[in-house]
């Protein structure tokens, strides 16, 4: 779940506040606003429990993934884009093949957002749409999401609530240089049978939140989520072993519900400390039931520097349908060996570095914020990973005098 910033809503307040009193023998001034996010992330990870070979084998994995955001504020008016790559070279994508012959795969994903919001003051509303589409060579997705906000006058509380649909064509064939026959894709020595009739997924999520300032030091989000999902939810070339060697695709069934709850507690500690708490619980209806407490303390160094560690602590009951290399009996209608859904623990840590300047460029055009981060992951069947990300953000302010009638 994303976080909520409310300092945003009451900088805001006060920024109208401040409006609200300008001379009225003096023009006012109109100020549009566009944001530019560049930003990389780099991530690593190793492991030996490979879903492509039926829970043994490397999980070897590394992501270059550049991104740019732009955001347009016109008014009360605002559009947003953001596009990126992800760049994957993966050691295990060659095993749904077996080849040997070459150390990793390469393949790539794109992913471009759309969106817009309409800020109603006299309402104090926010309306909020979007469309989204991604793609990898084994899948296309197109999303659409619509959304409700409203602050209440005094800024002490908010609602929101927003939903998304995700359209899913799982064919395999994608390659930007390599336009092969679309199909879905299935381990080497399987492919003599057909395996699904099907390769949509449907996709739809309700997320709910309430936002609500208890005092001057501390305030409390809670964020309900439902989410249900149609389709192939297996992925077809993820083999599964039995007891007998026998070795099938994974099977899992083609609906899935699932409900998360959190509650975020945001506390400023003196004037140089912001302690983000999170606490969210997790439930689906293939057994899997899990936990998360999650800590970001934000220190104020001084105006310009904060430091941001953190750590996250994450725990799940593993689905009825997981188990082990060639544990499944031969009987079963759904089974896998993918240890997303297997008993776990994971453990991060991390920290972040921000620097904030608010330095002008030129005329018009300010440096906002430089942010690095870092975390170390450690999941409890021996996955570990390192995840690096650097974003630069700047910000172009447009006045406009605004004639009087």
């Amino acid at each position: 779940m994303k976080k909520k910033y409310w300092l945003a809503g009451v900088l805001a307040m006060f920024l109208w506040q401040a409006k609200a009193q300008t001379p009225q023998d003096s023009l006012p001034t109109k100020v549009n606003k566009t944001n530019l996010d560049l930003v990389y992330n780099h991530y690593l990870q190793d492991g030996n429990n490979s879903a492509v070979t039926g829970g043994i084998g490397t999980e070897k994995l590394v992501v270059y993934a550049p991104s740019i955001s732009y955001k347009r504020t016109k008014g009360t008016n605002e559009i947003a884009f953001q596009g990126g790559v992800d760049l994957i070279s993966s050691a295990s994508t060659d095993n749904i093949d077996f080849v040997v012959s070459s150390a990793s795969s390469f393949d790539a994903r794109f992913y471009l957002n759309g969106n817009y919001s309409k800020t109603l003051p006299a309402q104090n509303l926010t309306l909020s749409s979007g469309l989204s589409t991604s793609g990898e060579s084994d899948y296309l997705s197109w999303g659409a999401k619509i959304g409700i906000a409203k602050d209440f006058p005094d800024k002490l509380r908010s609602y929101e609530i927003t939903f998304q649909t995700f359209q899913d064509d799982l064919r395999w064939g994608r390659r930007l240089t390599k336009w092969d026959s679309l199909q879905l894709i299935y381990p080497s020595e399987l492919r003599k049978q057909k395996w699904y009739d099907s390769y949509r997924r449907s996709s739809y999520n309700l997320k709910l939140g309430l936002t609500q300032v208890l005092n001057k030091r501390h305030v409390l989000g809670i964020f309900p989520e439902l989410a249900y999902q149609h389709g192939i939810l297996a992925t077809p070339f993820h083999r599964v072993y039995f007891q007998d060697s026998r070795v099938s695709v994974e099977q899992l069934p083609d609906t899935r519900w699932k409900g998360t709850l959190a509650l975020q507690l945001n506390s400023f500690v003196g004037g140089r400390v912001i302690l983000k708490n999170t606490l969210q619980g997790y439930t689906d209806s293939f057994g899997i039931r899990g936990w998360t407490a999650e800590n970001e303390t934000v220190i104020k160094l001084n105006p310009e520097v904060s430091l941001m560690p953190n750590v996250r602590f994450y725990t799940q009951t593993g689905s009825r349908y997981f188990a082990p290399y060639r544990v499944h009996n031969q009987q079963s209608t759904f089974h896998t060996s993918d240890y997303d859904l297997a008993p776990l623990q994971t453990y991060q840590v991390g920290f972040g570095i921000k620097y904030a300047p608010f330095k002008a460029l030129a005329k018009s055009w300010v440096f906002n914020t430089g942010l690095f981060r870092y975390s170390f992951m450690y999941r409890s069947n021996g996955l570990t990973a390192h995840t690096f990300s650097l974003t630069f953000q700047t910000e172009w302010a447009h006045k406009k005098k605004v004639k009087k009638k």
